[in-house]
């Protein structure tokens, strides 16, 4: 191994620090496992601090809720996609993480009698479809930002050791199997451009998504899909690709969400002519359907010409709500309208367009967070992962509101635990020779190419055919289009100019980087989006617009093999697996 490259050695090794990163690597910490976080940001400035709605919990503090009423929000909301055993783990778990983030200190907002308060969010019903619920636990509108807080203050509390500004470039897997085995990680240290290689027993990837391959999205620049990428070379396989969810309110042209906690204390949707458009779609919960048919719905009323001004844009209107729910329970959400605006959302309307907001799809797992090799269940030995990089299913085609905190709680803490039973009953896998070279590879073929391509500009190109071909409106047409251009750009890499040629501290390689995860993300979705031929949740294509349980009520899986930085010439093969159906048969959505 060469003198440059520095190695560590953790029995768990946990990739990414936002919810489920921080989550699994607490528990990891009070099981005794000395455990590694490896960030390419600061802990607190992971995406789960944006999250700003609520967590989803049938606790009951506001009014009767039970867990299979959320269960059965949760599948009917994935369109029928979600396996069922899953979700019913997750809604009946929930409900101990939410007292277990309380007992570590964070500061959910309260009911007069001091329970934890609830407020309502889209597609959350009572008794099984009758009318909205209240099962958001919240603090304000910072929830998410409240979830890192608390939980980077525990794991410093239990000597959890933390890397930060490193970045991952590939995780290290044995010659043997099929399945193989996870060994470690390799991470470049952005501030020296040196190699680390982390051995470990057991590796969490909980990178986050990679909202960043479109033009609109409320996703920071740094989801960039890293996780997703990284595995894909090495031969794993991605899930439910195609299924990406767009929020209904994004401020316009920025994509800076705003909540739908706004909507949950009762704004409304209007269109040019005033009208509360959603009365014509979804008369039962309105604004509180989920969002994937909101989104499209929105869609409809400026195809149909009645956007405001004709533009491509509807309102959200806050004005009727008190000013004491305003400056209370939405502080975050009427700053950003102030800041970003210029508008008194007590006064005026605010510009909102669907915004790219969340992966469905990622890494396939099972409940425990393993890492599955394949359709027929076969495990990559020692990788897991959680978060929005990972597919239990839980959110099958369509996520509901509230249920990405849930997620990231449920299986970032079960990930840890099992991790934990995995280093206590595994020996060490010592790692292959060189385990770098891959990632160097990579590295010198980006710093000494000397052609005149731009990063930022592949990177507007990638991002404007997505949204244009591959967001809330798909057709076969379109997608083919979309799959030429991202194929086209990934050539193109092999001709891009980096302004710098060191490493030290060099954010154009990272840059470069973090292109190449974007362009393998937006594959992987749009040939899984072109391979399915009907609409469900989020993916909804013109030229197949009704669903097909009878060939489609099963997850996409697809494999690359012969992967080559600046090529498109690898081989892809499409795989399946059932949905899991115990007690809800799919139904047609209605609300």
């Amino acid at each position: 191994m060469s003198d440059d490259v520095i190695v560590h050695q953790y029995e768990a090794v946990v990739v990414g620090a936002g919810g489920a990163g921080l989550m699994a690597a607490l528990h990891l910490a009070q099981q005794g496992v000395s455990t590694a976080v490896v960030s390419k940001l600061y802990p607190t400035r992971s995406h789960t601090g944006t999250a700003q709605g609520g967590i989803g919990a049938p606790l009951g503090s506001v009014e009767e809720d039970h867990w299979e009423w959320y269960a059965f929000d949760t599948i009917k909301g994935s369109d029928y996609l979600a396996d069922q055993d899953a979700v019913d783990i997750m809604c009946q778990e929930a409900v101990d993480c939410v007292y277990f983030l309380e007992h570590m200190g964070l500061p959910f907002d309260r009911t007069p009698e001091g329970k934890i308060l609830q407020r309502r969010f889209g597609g959350h019903t009572r008794n099984y479809g009758e009318g909205p619920v209240r099962r958001a636990c919240h603090a304000a509108d910072r929830t998410g930002h409240m979830i890192l807080q608390t939980l980077y203050q525990q794991c410093l509390k239990r000597s959890v050791t933390f890397f930060d500004e490193f970045f991952l470039t590939d995780i290290i897997l044995t010659e043997d199997g099929p399945p193989p085995s996870c060994c470690g990680i390799v991470a470049l240290e952005i501030a020296t451009g040196r190699l680390h290689v982390f051995n470990a027993k057991t590796v969490l990837l909980a990178t986050g998504g990679f909202g960043r391959i479109f033009k609109i999205t409320s996703n920071a620049h740094t989801l960039t899909g890293d996780g997703c990428a990284v595995v894909w070379r090495r031969g794993v396989p991605l899930e439910d690709m195609e299924f990406y969810q767009f929020h209904p309110t994004g401020i316009y042209r920025m994509g800076i969400l705003l909540s739908e906690a706004a909507r949950g204390e009762g704004a409304y949707l209007i269109n040019d002519l005033g009208e509360r458009f959603l009365q014509r779609y979804a008369p039962t919960l309105m604004e509180l359907a989920p969002r994937d048919l909101i989104s499209r719905y929105m869609y409809l009323e400026i195809k149909e010409g009645r956007g405001i001004g004709g533009k491509d844009y509807l309102y959200l209107d806050l004005r009727h709500l008190p000013r004491q729910v305003l400056d209370e329970k939405l502080p975050d959400i009427t700053d950003f309208v102030r800041t970003y605006l210029g508008l008194e959302p007590a006064r005026e309307p605010v510009p909102v367009q669907p915004t790219a907001h969340y992966a469905m799809g990622g890494i396939p797992t099972d409940v425990y967070g393993q890492v599955l090799w394949d359709e027929i269940g076969r495990k990559v030995n020692g990788l897991y992962a959680a978060g929005e990089c990972a597919c239990v299913s839980v959110h099958g085609a369509n996520r509901l509101g509230t249920n990405s905190l849930v997620d990231i709680l449920v299986f970032g803490r079960r990930a840890g635990l099992h991790m934990a039973s995995w280093c206590r009953e595994q020996g060490w896998v010592p790692l292959p020779d060189n385990p770098q070279a891959f990632t160097e590879q990579i590295l010198s073929q980006l710093l000494k190419t000397n052609g005149t391509e731009r990063i930022g500009r592949i990177r507007q190109e990638l991002q404007e055919v997505m949204m244009d071909q591959a967001g809330v409106w798909r057709t076969g047409d379109g997608l083919s289009q979309a799959l030429d251009k991202v194929r086209s750009l990934k050539e193109r890499l092999f001709h891009l100019r980096l302004d710098d040629t060191g490493r030290l501290f060099n954010l154009d390689l990272l840059e470069a980087m973090e292109l190449t995860y974007l362009l393998d993300c937006a594959e992987a979705l749009v040939v899984s989006a072109l391979n399915r031929t009907e609409s469900r949740g989020a993916h909804y294509r013109d030229d197949y617009p009704e669903r097909d349980d009878a060939n489609w009520l099963r997850h996409t899986l697809v494999r690359c093999s012969g992967w080559r930085l600046g090529s498109a010439d690898h081989k892809l093969e499409f795989s399946y697996k059932p949905v899991v159906i115990t007690r809800f048969q799919p139904a047609q959505r209605k609300y």
